[in-house]
């Protein structure tokens, strides 16, 4: 995979995805930012959360459950030391569906846990992470 950033100014930075799309990163006020894009720290957590939510609708499909909203809500907490790691992540699901089974739903999100999203295996290196699951119907 082979992405690249460019600085703008300041603390703004462009980002470019080897599939072609762009994003605008930026840091706070306080290192010179001005508040015109997301943190880079931000997106390692969006990126966790993206990478978990397309294992757990690609399981909860195979698995024959009708999923029809899903949303992932990440807290993270980081040390207070540099290099300011994530100590603790914790996943939140909400799913919307048509008899959604919640073993299926809690097997699908530990599979992505433990076999198959990179991202969340990989912070875990370092960070405590823990999930839950509200389903609505």
């Amino acid at each position: 995979m082979n992405i690249s950033v460019n600085w703008v100014d300041g603390m703004l930075m462009v980002g470019k995805s080897q599939s072609g799309h762009s994003i605008t990163m930026d840091g706070p006020s306080e290192i010179g930012g001005e508040n015109l894009g997301i943190r880079p720290m931000e997106m390692l957590l969006l990126g966790v959360a993206g990478c978990t939510m397309i294992d757990v609708v690609t399981t909860l499909k195979k698995m024959r459950q009708d999923l029809s909203h899903l949303e992932t809500k990440v807290k993270a907490e980081r040390a207070d030391d540099y290099p300011k790691v994530f100590n603790d992540i914790h996943i939140q699901f909400i799913l919307k569906g048509k008899d959604l089974d919640s073993k299926k739903v809690e097997k699908a999100i530990t599979l992505s846990a433990d076999k198959y999203c990179s991202a969340s295996i990989m912070l875990g290196k370092t960070a405590t992470i823990t999930h839950d699951f509200e389903i609505i119907e």
